[in-house]
């Protein structure tokens, strides 16, 4: 037996490396997590009252289409209609409890097709995808597409 723990002190040195660092841990836990911290789930139940706090910078589909109906009827048959008015127009919070007050720009449109539309592998066969230097010849999209409602059957047509 006394072969067995011949090497004590190496044991010993082990164990008080353990220890403090046991020790480290859990006076770092006790500092960096909040006391809220798992009281409602695993999350910090103060995070609503701060999330409940930041003022409001998107309105939301319904507050555009309570002005904008015919864009909404327009953009309700065609491939964009799931897509949130505030993904090409920018957060218009602002300007749906004022309009006067603030008037949004018109978004520049062949960059902002080009985010989802440029040919990429990563996307579904099914997605429809262009190289715009090829399939424009230099021409901003809504030279040809209608942006709320992109297909060739729109274009020409009053929208």
């Amino acid at each position: 037996m006394r072969e067995l723990f011949k090497d004590k002190e190496h044991l010993v040195r082990m164990a008080g490396l353990f220890g403090v660092g046991l020790l480290v841990f859990v006076v770092l836990r006790g500092v960096l997590i909040p006391a809220d911290f798992g009281d409602l789930g695993h999350y910090r139940a103060s995070a609503l009252d701060d999330n409940s706090s930041v003022e409001l910078r998107f309105a939301g589909r319904a507050a555009c289409e309570l002005c904008h109906d015919d864009v909404a009827a327009e953009r309700a048959k065609s491939a964009h209609r799931s897509i949130a008015c505030e993904a090409c127009h920018g957060a218009l919070a602002v300007h749906a409890d004022n309009p006067e007050a603030v008037f949004p720009e018109r978004p520049e449109a062949t960059p902002l097709c080009v985010a989802c539309h440029e040919a990429n592998v990563t996307k579904p066969a099914w997605f429809p995808t262009v190289i715009p230097d090829e399939h424009s010849e230099g021409e901003a999209c809504d030279e040809c597409h209608m942006p709320h409602a992109p297909g060739f059957e729109e274009v020409g047509s009053d929208g």
